[in-house]
């Protein structure tokens, strides 16, 4: 299982990084979809088979159908391949960079202490313990999750909406 937990780990982290630099749109959820595979796999080799099939149904399922539908209905040309190169430019890695290499001393800190082992070894979380956690002592957290989506949802349909032409003003022509 460590086998598998590192080279989904490495495939999630290639696949991530030609999100990032990718500057055809198409391309780039293409390495999106196969990044969040490969995080399915990597909590299947944890022993969460829940999560994992969470992560692909939803994720690399039915969210990256949307956004493959968008992209198809936007029809992005030449103008946003230019406007991708011009963000990928060396100062505008710094920050990520910063962090990712964080992450990576994290991740290195965990594996020199041998924490990997007792991690991987652990037991199998099921959808019951899932549901037990999320509405038992999680229960707030979940509730003030769902109220801040729904803001954002009411708040991108009323941003998404045409403004109707004058009848604000009292329908002076």
């Amino acid at each position: 299982m460590e086998l598998a937990f590192y080279a989904s780990a490495l495939v999630a982290l290639l696949a991530s990084l030609g999100v990032v630099t990718g500057t055809n749109p198409v391309h780039a959820l293409l390495y999106l979809i196969v990044s969040l595979i490969s995080v399915a796999l990597t909590f299947f080799a944890l022993g969460a088979p829940f999560a994992g099939a969470l992560q692909v149904i939803v994720y690399a399922g039915a969210i990256m159908v949307l956004f493959v539908f968008v992209v198809m209905m936007l029809n992005l040309g030449s103008d946003a391949s230019a406007q991708e190169r011009a963000w990928l430019k060396p100062r505008t890695w710094v920050g990520p960079s910063i962090l990712a290499g964080l992450l990576l001393l994290a991740l290195l800190g965990t594996l020199l202490r041998g924490d990997v082992a007792r991690v991987i070894g652990g037991t199998s979380i099921d959808a019951q313990a899932v549901g037990g956690l999320l509405f038992g002592p999680w229960l707030l957290v979940v509730e003030l999750a769902a109220m801040l989506l729904l803001a954002a949802l009411v708040t991108a349909s009323h941003l998404g909406r045409d403004a109707e032409p004058d009848r604000a003003s009292g329908g002076e022509s």
